[in-house]
């Protein structure tokens, strides 16, 4: 959780709420075919079989606040066959666009891990 103080007074906003974000941004981007998976607990949701598979907008987002800025990695698939850098780049840049604007919390760093490539 992220807990900011200012002169109005406090603003909580939780780690799922910049992971549903991040995740939104992400998967609207070109090249990006799916989020894989970031934490155990979702890794470990996916693996029982008697349990419905769910499309986790956030697998894949980890987001830190350290010294009043966030720290976000993703960990994404992409497409065969694109350029690999620049859709990187775009992503890095949307992403720091759209939390910048919706929370007005800098970003330190947005890492981008290329886990796979499908066709």
């Amino acid at each position: 959780m992220v807990e900011i103080q200012n002169h109005l007074g406090k603003i909580n906003i939780s780690k799922q709420f910049f992971a549903a974000l991040i995740g939104g941004t992400v998967t609207n981007c070109f090249g990006v075919v799916d989020m894989n998976v970031g934490n155990t607990k979702q890794t470990f949701l996916e693996s029982i079989p008697f349990i419905p598979k769910k499309n986790y907008i956030d697998k894949g987002v980890t987001v830190s606040y350290q010294h009043n800025k966030l720290i976000i990695d993703l960990h994404i698939t992409v497409m065969y066959g694109i350029n690999v850098a620049s859709v990187v780049k775009s992503i890095q840049h949307k992403v720091r666009y759209v939390v910048e604007d919706e929370t007005d919390i800098p970003v330190e760093k947005v890492n981008v891990y290329i886990d796979a490539i499908k066709s």
